[in-house]
């Protein structure tokens, strides 16, 4: 049995804290014994424990990288644990702590925020491969965009490992579920809703999309906006939207049930504008057949294949954002033919059981050679 320690600092269910949880989902636990280090009080410690997962709460780490009062509580419970494998999450300080203890160390790169400053330069490039060789036997990149982005940091093409997130599957609502999810945010059988499932933050693109509706209402279309999410723009974007007609924009807050979000939609738009990797929310729309109408940012146009599954707008052109939405609102055919089409690709590349494997295959491929039979 190969024990494995995940760290994730996050006290909040995000981005890396689903990935996480849609891999313990479908893990071979007949092979990997998993372990989970989060911080004390965090949202993850009852999913985490729900997905099977055995979970340490480590005082302090909470929503920081690096800490060196954090390596010292880590070294105990790595020396405890003895992992035959560390996987880090944005955790700096469990990479550290990893190194110092003599275990393996693999962590993800779950975003694709350009470098900038120091780590923009040719010394910061050098400084980073590094430390990342020091501190990492490798690195997971959730997408050709995370890829480009590390090597742009400096980190070496062949220690990068590339394969895309994977989700469980969304089923399609019944007629009964759909008209249900959309009358809870109050939409009516008329209305054509363009939903948004992201953190509310400026470089997401809900300012596109309101911009885009703006013109969609103008030809006298009934679109409507659906925004679920929460974050430090939300109250500009409250404001920007009180600038359109009455209910034209919904505020769904954080939802928990993302299947009635996803359900109530017509399309789901991704209007990101930097840091798109291989976007969960438009995998779980695709598995339950959602069209899409996306920007050309990061991962997007590789999840999102324009003319089949979706569509693709060039990166923050809120009037191209409009016309997909409007040739998709006029043309019901081809948006039946991109729903059937996105169910096969999520079949053929982006089940939880396909992540899962890719997952794992980087973990044996970094520990091969070695001896997992005991502890010690």
């Amino acid at each position: 049995m190969i024990r494995v320690l995940n760290i994730i600092s996050d006290t909040n269910i995000g981005g890396a804290g689903r990935v996480l949880l849609n891999y313990l989902r479908y893990a071979d636990r007949r092979r990997f014994e998993l372990l989970v280090a989060i911080p004390a009080g965090s949202a993850l410690k009852g999913p985490l424990e729900g997905a099977g997962a055995a979970v340490y709460e480590v005082g302090g780490m909470a929503d920081r990288s690096f800490h060196r009062d954090d390596v010292r509580a880590l070294r105990d419970l790595i020396r405890e644990l003895k992992p035959d494998l560390v996987h880090t999450h944005g955790a700096l300080s469990g990479r550290v702590a990893a190194r110092l203890e003599g275990r393996k160390v693999v962590y993800t790169k779950h975003c694709a925020f350009p470098p900038h400053g120091l780590m923009a330069t040719p010394p910061g490039k050098l400084a980073n491969r590094a430390a990342d060789a020091l501190l990492a036997d490798g690195v997971l990149a959730v997408g050709q965009s995370a890829r480009e982005l590390l090597m742009a940091s400096g980190i070496p093409e062949r220690r990068i490992h590339v394969f895309y997130n994977g989700v469980a599957p969304i089923p399609a609502p019944t007629p009964e579920q759909r008209r249900q999810a959309r009358a809870e945010y109050g939409f009516g059988d008329g209305d054509f809703v363009l939903g948004i499932l992201a953190r509310v933050e400026e470089y997401k693109g809900h300012g596109i999309l309101l911009d885009a509706l703006e013109r969609l209402l103008a030809q006298g279309r009934g679109a409507r906006v659906l925004i679920a999410g929460e974050g430090s723009r939300l109250p500009a974007l409250k404001e920007r939207a009180a600038s359109l007609p009455p209910g034209s924009v919904v505020f769904a807050g954080f939802v928990r049930e993302v299947e009635r979000a996803l359900w109530a939609m017509d399309l789901q738009i991704n209007a990101s504008t930097q840091s798109e990797t291989s976007s969960l929310s438009l995998l779980e729309g695709m598995s339950m057949g959602l069209p899409a109408v996306v920007s050309s940012c990061g991962g997007n146009p590789d999840l999102i294949v324009d003319g089949e599954n979706g569509l693709v707008f060039p990166n923050g052109d809120a009037a191209a954002l409009a016309g997909c939405a409007a040739r998709l609102m006029d043309r019901p055919e081809e948006r039946t033919e991109m729903s059937r089409r996105a169910r096969e690709l999520y079949l053929e590349k982006y089940t939880g059981e396909i992540f899962a494997q890719n997952v794992e295959n980087v973990y044996l491929d970094i520990l091969k050679g070695a001896n997992h039979g005991t502890k010690k």
